[in-house]
């Protein structure tokens, strides 16, 4: 495939992720049209959210395993045809039933492109698989950015809040032409049949693998928790907690946004010093665990507009993707089935975190950031845990290759 063309293909494979960066938010951004549509409390509409956790989990393993079989274009394709229901259905629900249907649809949507697309991404450029991994979250942070925007601008103009659903179905059904005629790498035949003795070999799954498989796989709940919790309700602890009005409350959002896109850049050029994954992922979890403590402590505007910018740069900055891509080189054979297990785990944050939060709102919403500072530390365990075992497996494959001299 030529360069060229390759890189028009991984485009409209980033623009995806740009609309689901916006398709992240646009619940939590138009909770009180929401409420009014379906007649809903803030805790059903958060129920809502937590809908698209149920959708991931229900088709990322096994969507994951099957483009490993089968190639990545048709799950890329199959993502689309799914998330385009989500906007269109949404504007037309009329109960919580009905809206909570579309939010699985959404998750599932999700999971059917994170199965094709990380692969594909990794194939198309496997000397970079960090970097190509990192620069999907930069194009939802994007979306994470412009979507509240994009609200904002519409209620200043008393405009109907279904616009920002239309608009993101449109540009959907626009990229969904595009990739119907583009190529992707192809899966040799050895790769679409299940694993065999031979390829368990190659893979080397001793018990430093296996232990760092499932504390990968553990950090990729609570990464995504992580960020996943700021970002449905900055908002609201901004208006609540820090008695912010509402324009300055959803521009934390965009603050947030601002940061993640800006530790995506670091992290690429990071990565491309070959600095380890696994360093960073130390780095960037210690510094999300000492902003949100210092967010919870003390709820000033001012260390909220600033933190916003940390826990941006810090949790939302690629870090859930350097885990992704140091499990896919643990298990190099399978990149769809490890994409998959590692993002169930994430969808199972997506489900969980907004049932849990829908809780504890109905109480104190000061009380779900502390949340958030309780998962971080456990992150932090995690990321020291993967860095040690991380050097064992090093050695143990430095050791392997002496012998083999």
């Amino acid at each position: 495939m030529k360069r060229q063309n390759t890189f028009f293909t991984v485009f409209f494979l980033y623009l995806n992720y740009l609309v689901h960066g916006m398709a992240i938010v646009i619940l939590a951004q138009n909770m009180l049209p929401l409420r009014l549509q379906l007649g809903a409390s803030i805790a059903q509409i958060s129920y809502i959210i937590s809908s698209l956790g149920i959708g991931r989990l229900l088709v990322l393993y096994i969507s994951g395993w099957l483009s490993d079989c089968y190639g990545r274009k048709p799950f890329i394709i199959i993502g689309i045809l799914t998330y385009i229901p989500f906007f269109i259905g949404i504007l037309l629900s009329k109960n919580i039933f009905e809206a909570y249907i579309c939010g699985i649809l959404a998750g599932m949507a999700n999971s059917f492109l994170d199965a094709g697309t990380y692969p594909a991404l990794m194939e198309f450029f496997p000397k970079s698989q960090a970097t190509v991994n990192i620069l999907i979250k930069a194009f939802a942070s994007i979306g994470e950015l412009i979507l509240p925007l994009l609200v904002t601008f519409l209620e200043l103009h008393f405009l109907w809040y279904g616009w920002s659903f239309i608009l993101c179905a449109i540009i959907l059904t626009l990229n969904l032409f595009v990739i119907l005629t583009r190529k992707f790498p192809s899966i040799p035949m050895k790769r679409r049949i299940t694993i065999t003795k031979d390829s368990r070999k190659k893979l080397h799954i001793d018990i430093p693998h296996i232990a760092a498989g499932i504390l990968l796989t553990i950090y990729g709940y609570i990464s995504m928790s992580t960020f996943y919790l700021i970002s449905q309700w900055l908002t609201d602890y901004g208006m609540n907690v820090a008695n912010l009005s509402m324009i300055h409350a959803r521009s934390l959002v965009s603050i947030y946004s601002i940061g993640s896109i800006v530790g995506v850049l670091i992290n690429t050029l990071l990565v491309s010093f070959l600095l380890k994954e696994s360093f960073l992922m130390i780095f960037h979890t210690s510094l999300s665990f000492l902003t949100l403590l210092l967010i919870s402590m003390i709820p000033e505007p001012s260390i909220l507009f600033i933190g916003s910018f940390v826990i941006g740069f810090s949790a939302a900055g690629g870090v859930m993707q350097l885990g992704l891509t140091l499990m896919c080189n643990l298990f190099p054979a399978h990149k769809g089935l490890v994409t998959g297990i590692y993002y169930t785990a994430s969808g199972l944050a997506s489900f969980s975190i907004p049932l849990i939060t829908g809780l504890i709102s109905q109480t104190n919403i000061h009380n779900i950031l502390w949340l958030d500072v309780f998962i971080a530390i456990i992150g932090l365990i995690c990321s020291l845990l993967i860095t040690i075992i991380d050097k064992i497996i090093f050695k143990q494959k430095n050791t392997r290759n002496l012998i083999k001299r």
